[in-house]
Parts: structure tokens; sequence; C-alpha cells
């Protein structure tokens, strides 16, 4: 999955103000007691990134 997508979806989820947010600074322990930026940084896969963020915000697997 592309960045742009990724980004993309974290918006239609959460809303683009706290997408920002929630990627800047919500600690996910799932990667690595990294943010999504830091994450994305890192390296790591967007889709596991993407995972991640469902288990923890417990998102419905027809908007995974």
């Amino acid at each position: 999955m592309r960045i742009t997508v990724f980004r993309q979806k974290l918006a239609d989820e959460f809303g683009d103000v706290r997408a920002e947010m929630l990627a800047r600074d919500h600690v996910f322990s799932a990667l690595g007691g990294r943010t999504v930026d830091e994450a994305l940084e890192a390296g790591h896969p967007t889709k596991s990134i993407w995972r991640a963020v469902c288990d923890a915000f417990d998102i419905p697997a027809e908007r995974r």
C-alpha cells in the first residue's frame, strides 16, 4: 500500500485533523512503541502499520 493511500485511509477513518494527531502522537505497542510517523520513517510496511491501527481502534473488517 502506498503511503498516500495509507494517509487517505487514516483521514477517511478518523478525519483529517485527528488522523494527523494520531499519526504524530499515539504510540502503538504493536509498532514497537512507535507512532505511525516513526514507524513509517523506520521503514515499516504501511500494511502492517494499518493493521496495528485497525487492531488498536477496533476498526471493522469491512473498512480494513
